[in-house]
């Protein structure tokens, strides 16, 4: 993984004014773009998208110091108008390119990304593969935005607003793994990224040919492979920083990827106040191919 997104970052740098092809990368690594966009995202603390964006406008900034046409330069840099160029440039460095030739500056320079093994890890991950039968995630869905950090305030609405007695009876539902009421996010953005939408649902799982309910959203997952990871101590800290661990720590040193699909938490024991829990994240995954 730590050579692929090399790889990636040194493609990015030879073609920073072209289509980027990430899914090309992906193949000669024996990946997939959907796995080394999130690693990156996770990795890198911004999506691939944005580091693009960033990398190129650094480069634009040293070509504007000089009386090279503005068209030409945004020409070069992947933006088909001026204007197309000035407003990503504004949004990376906080000043139009105009003010730039006047004034010089100030800009704000994303330098190029090195990704290094390190040491680290010496805590071990309580985790399980598993293979799972198709099965079938039911219960209310509403769409928020990704937050990285903290609780989301639009998930505890969404969940506040269910009556007490919908909660058992949801939890009354559950016949199969993942037990009890689950966290489930689906539709994730490939990227990642920070306030993008998604599809959160909270509910159970029930076996894949159980009859559905005409006042509950459905979610059918396809039979696969699973990692679970168990973690317990302060909620939600402690569940994020496992999530963020399977990127630094368990994918590079394990022989899996991420795949397509719905992420899912288990809530398996709490404290009355939610203050902290012990919990199972539910990633689904492959093994990882050799290029």
């Amino acid at each position: 993984m730590i050579t692929a997104l090399t790889r990636l970052v040194e493609h990015i740098e030879a073609h920073l004014g072209e289509e980027l092809d990430v899914a090309a990368v992906a193949r000669a690594h024996g990946t997939t773009e959907y796995h080394l966009r999130r690693m990156f995202s996770s990795l890198a603390g911004m999506p691939l998208s944005e580091y693009v964006r960033r990398r190129r406008m650094t480069v634009a900034a040293g070509d504007l110091v000089g009386d090279e046409e503005l068209l030409t330069i945004a020409v070069r840099h992947g933006y088909g108008s001026t204007e197309a160029f000035s407003r990503a440039f504004q949004a990376v460095h906080g000043i139009a390119p105009a003010a730039v030739r006047r004034n010089g500056g100030p800009l704000r320079t994303q330098p190029q990304l090195r990704f290094r093994l390190t040491v680290e890890g010496s805590i071990p991950m309580d985790t399980r593969i598993i293979d799972r039968p198709a099965f079938r995630l039911v219960g209310h869905a509403a769409r928020v935005h990704l937050v990285h950090r903290g609780a989301n305030p639009a998930i505890q609405a969404h969940i506040a607003a269910l009556p007490v007695s919908e909660h058992a009876r949801l939890k009354g539902l559950s016949d199969t793994e993942p037990a009890g009421l689950l966290q489930v996010s689906a539709d994730v953005d490939p990227d990642y990224t920070e306030g993008s939408e998604l599809t959160y649902l909270h509910g159970v799982a029930r076996a894949g040919n159980s009859p559905t309910f005409d006042d509950l959203d459905v979610i059918d997952v396809p039979a696969g492979t699973w990692a679970v990871f168990r973690t317990s101590g302060a909620y939600p800290d402690a569940l994020q920083t496992t999530w963020a661990s399977t990127a630094t720590d368990w994918f590079p040193a394990n022989p899996w990827r991420l795949r397509p699909g719905p992420s899912i938490v288990s809530v398996l024991d709490r404290a009355d106040d939610f203050s902290t829990a012990t919990c199972e994240l539910w990633l689904p995954v492959e093994r990882e191919r050799q290029p």
